[in-house]
């Protein structure tokens, strides 16, 4: 090993097709790890804005009922319940400006 040009680090990928000796980058690395969709939770799917909310804490609803109306690159998007429950929290106000993956409403 040279002090110059150091020994790369492999990883070894196992796949259908055999296995593969790779380097992995700085970027991969560091990524955030994956998560499964919650259901319980309704997330911004793109940057935007509140423009109007229609439910409050503790409100039941059903799948399908209109959570809240969100403004994200000049058109309102209707969010619906993804499933039958109670509001939880209800995480943004009207007006409030939110980024993409910021979580809007929780379900119990």
């Amino acid at each position: 090993m040279d002090i110059e040009n150091p020994e790369p680090s492999y990883t070894v990928f196992n796949t259908e097709d055999g296995e593969y000796r790779t380097t992995l980058t700085k970027k991969y690395m560091a990524r955030k790890a994956y998560l499964p969709p919650d259901p319980k939770k309704v997330y911004a799917f793109i940057p935007g804005t509140i423009i109007k909310i229609h439910v409050k804490e503790k409100e039941k609803v059903k799948k399908g009922d209109p959570l809240l109306v969100f403004q994200a690159m000049k058109m309102n998007n209707i969010l619906m319940a993804p499933i039958n429950g109670v509001i939880k929290k209800v995480n943004v106000k009207v007006g409030e400006t939110v980024p993409k993956t910021q979580i809007l409403i929780e379900f119990k």
